[in-house]
């Protein structure tokens, strides 16, 4: 039962496509904002039907802390991506790029000082980025954005979309930005959020502290493990900030935060003349 719930506004959507008769399949409505759930025929018709942008949603795969996964930052840009597309309207989500810098591997650095950590090399996680948004122009793609949950990497970010829009300056059927506002809320307006209600930066912390956890918990509960206080009394490893301050209610003002921020920014930046 639980999982028919789930799935109603999709089931509701086909049903009206189905009322309408055998005409209306030829062109159905996309019944997800993903790229993945989606056939060949039907991106095709919806980049015909332009203008057209993809999100390229960048997570990691990390330690958290002894209280939360290692996949938090995929969860969570993955969600966050699809509200925004949501919002944005004809707007898709590529799937989440899992495979990010994390440190040196050997002597091991940064996170992959603690188990589960996957790293590559920054030129391997630029030219993925690349290629990704390579296939996306050469498939009518108007505007691509990189959307990255992880503040390691914004950088190479910048690097990417500077690249190829310098490379299709004569051509500028398609552009990359580096949507470095959807990363910077998190570290600016969201904590000062946190601060008015009288949480201190030390309990707010860098790293799946409140500010990380409660976010995580905003986007998917089941990211946090339900015996946190008792994880984090034996183990704070890898922990900076106060996770047992964190609430769903605190990350819903940083989930709010960044849906906002990044639409305003992404509808900015393609209005821009070409």
């Amino acid at each position: 039962m639980r999982f028919f719930f789930r799935c109603r506004p999709a089931c509701a959507a086909l049903l009206a496509t189905l009322a309408l008769g055998t005409s209306a399949l030829a062109n159905p409505p996309a019944a997800s904002v993903y790229l993945e759930d989606l056939t060949s025929p039907e991106v095709r018709q919806w980049i015909a039907a332009g203008p057209t942008t993809v999100l390229i949603p960048i997570g990691g795969t990390e330690q958290n802390g002894p209280h939360m996964v290692l996949g938090k930052h995929n969860t969570r840009a993955r969600v966050l991506a699809g509200e925004i597309a949501r919002t944005l309207g004809h707007t898709l989500v590529a799937p989440v790029v899992a495979y990010v810098p994390e440190g040196a591997i050997n002597p091991p650095a940064a996170h992959m000082r603690y188990a589960g950590t996957l790293s590559i090399p920054e030129a391997t996680f630029e030219s993925l980025l690349e290629a990704t948004a390579r296939s996306l122009k050469q498939h009518g793609v108007r505007d691509v954005v990189l959307l990255g949950d992880h503040g390691g990497y914004q950088r190479s970010e910048t690097r990417v979309a500077d690249k190829l829009n310098r490379e299709w300056a004569r051509d500028p059927r398609c552009r990359v930005h580096a949507l470095l506002a959807y990363y910077q809320v998190t570290q600016a307006a969201y904590v000062d959020d946190l601060r008015q209600r009288g949480f201190t930066t030390a309990q707010i912390g860098t790293h799946a502290g409140l500010a990380d956890t409660a976010l995580a918990m905003a986007v998917d509960p089941s990211l946090v493990r339900p015996d946190a206080h008792a994880l984090l009394a034996r183990d704070k490893a890898g922990v900076s900030g106060d996770p047992t301050a964190a609430t769903v209610a605190l990350g819903h003002l940083g989930v709010m935060r960044i849906v906002e921020t990044a639409v305003a920014a992404i509808r900015e930046a393609t209005r821009a003349p070409r």
